[in-house]
């Protein structure tokens, strides 16, 4: 019995630990009350999730608010016909809005979440943030800049489907990955990529063959390995 009281009190310290460092994540954590400060630890919910885990499915969630501690994780839309594309990436201490889709009703932007890898985040629920952000003009400014923020993620996105070619794209999101990951040894599949870049397998496959053959990349299953940066960077550039 009294291991378990241990064992207890010892989570509910961790627990308490996790919610006063939410306030070295939140950036305007300074510019609220008492009395909001309180009520945002109030409703703080801690998760860990796990690499391919849905955590937000569109309108039909109101998950909230995602701060994230550590990890990455994936925003991306889904056509009629099931082609994703990708949105934006989040990384630590990186906020999602758009997983609060219930407090943007003006805004139809159909986003699903998906955890790249194992992510510890905080989740302030939408009607929480939404009462502050009602009373607190710092807040309702800061909302306004995240929205900026990733509308202007979505236009850059358009304008890269529209005047880049597939190639100049692929060769673009190779160096993005390398430079994530921190290595030229990238686990990806064909269809992950696809999936990315909102195209279909088969092309990326005829893509990736063809930056192999001009040396530029060496494939085997499930890994492209980059062997020629520079001569990627160049076709990006062209």
């Amino acid at each position: 019995m009294k291991s378990t009281i241990i064992l207890q009190e010892s989570a509910y310290e961790r627990i308490g630990k996790e919610i006063m460092d939410f306030q070295d994540y939140f950036p305007i954590w300074d510019k609220l009350n008492t009395i909001e400060q309180n009520r945002l630890r109030g409703s703080l919910i801690t998760r860990n999730v796990r690499q391919g885990t849905l955590i937000h499915n569109g309108s039909a969630d109101c998950t909230g608010l995602l701060v994230i501690r550590t990890g990455q994780l994936r925003a991306y839309i889904l056509s009629d016909t099931g082609r994703e594309i990708t949105v934006y990436r989040l990384f630590d201490r990186d906020i999602c809005l758009f997983s609060a889709s219930c407090m943007l009703r003006s805004i139809q932007f159909e986003v699903t979440i998906e955890v790249e890898k194992d992510t510890d985040l905080w989740i302030i629920p939408a009607e929480t943030y939404q009462s502050i952000m009602k009373e607190s003009a710092a807040v309702a400014n800061y909302t306004n800049e995240l929205m900026a923020s990733r509308f202007s993620d979505v236009m850059w996105l358009i304008e890269q489907i529209m005047w880049k070619s597939l190639d100049k794209r692929v060769a673009a999101f190779l160096l993005e990955e390398a430079s994530i990951e921190g290595t030229d040894l990238l686990k990806l599949t064909h269809e992950s990529i696809a999936n990315h870049l909102g195209s279909h397998r088969e092309v990326i496959t005829r893509m990736l063959r063809y930056f192999q053959n001009e040396g530029m990349v060496s494939l085997s299953r499930g890994t492209v390995r980059i062997t020629n940066a520079r001569k990627l960077s160049q076709l990006c550039d062209e």
